[in-house]
């Protein structure tokens, strides 16, 4: 049987800073792995001077423009479809909490969960995954559109087999951080071990080797050139707009959310 697997995001960049290993690694495996992607990132801050003015307060074009970053971050892993929910731009940015970007006409979380769970489910029954990997009910660090497509993926996936949230390891990010700090050659400012979001260790279902893959993923994060900058020096990391460090662990981690966990300890597939 064909190992098919759908990863549901939020914004473009967000399937290669959590789960870029996890795409390459399956699709270099000949696995079908397919994108949802709920938004354009239309909020997004830029870190280029030369992209400024494509902000949604400016030209309002940064969501096209990061399409094409996405396009190019796909095929960088290998992806084997990638969809919008509801069709390219159906849904916009919701930006944070409280700010003008949520009460915009097509604000992801102004939407209907009934219609965005159908418009998800509708693709799910079409591709037809074993897996689905989207984020935990906190949306990984809190952000309303990673809320939102965690309510509908949970939603809709209700007949998949397994169905694993995305999350970070408290152990690791201590780890990656101290290795960080130790080198000492990173632009960015380092954060304190509980400042970025993570999980305790306990929690964590699922360890995925993805030490093979990391130049792919590499690559896909250095196409989202808007939203992030890879350091490639002694210690190899990523900062996003806020130039605060992040380490690029060579594993990503999973909780599984729905399903048998027989076999899943290292592999999303394992046991199925």
């Amino acid at each position: 049987m064909k190992r098919k697997l759908l990863l549901v995001h939020a914004h473009p960049d967000d399937e290669s800073i959590t789960t870029g290993g996890a795409i390459a690694r399956y699709a270099a495996e000949g696995a079908d792995v397919f994108l949802v992607t709920c938004t354009l990132g239309e909020e997004g801050e830029i870190v280029p001077p030369r992209l400024a003015r494509l902000a949604a307060a400016e030209a309002d074009q940064l969501g096209g423009y990061r399409s094409g970053e996405l396009a190019g971050a796909c095929a960088a892993l290998g992806l084997t479809r990638h969809d919008y929910l509801g069709g390219i731009g159906r849904w916009r940015d919701s930006g944070m909490a409280g700010t003008p970007a949520a009460e915009h006409p097509r604000a992801f979380t102004g939407g209907a969960v009934a219609e965005q769970t159908a418009q998800l489910r509708t693709l799910i029954d079409e591709l037809a995954p074993q897996v689905v990997v989207t984020y935990d009910a906190f949306g990984g660090y809190g952000h309303p559109d990673h809320i939102r497509a965690h309510e509908i993926t949970m939603a809709a996936a209700t007949d998949v087999p397994r169905v694993f949230h995305v999350v970070q390891s408290k152990a690791a990010l201590v780890a990656g951080l101290a290795e960080l700090r130790a080198d000492g050659t990173s632009p960015f400012r380092i954060p304190a071990d509980d400042e970025l979001p993570s999980v305790p260790d306990e929690k964590i279902t699922t360890v995925l080797d993805i030490s093979a893959h990391i130049p792919a993923k590499l690559a896909a994060l250095r196409a989202h050139e808007t939203q992030l900058t890879v350091c490639e020096d002694a210690v190899v990391h990523f900062a996003l707009t806020n130039d605060v460090a992040q380490p690029i662990p060579p594993v990503e981690y999973f909780v599984l959310a729905r399903g048998d966990a027989d076999g899943a300890a290292t592999d999303l597939f394992g046991g199925l």
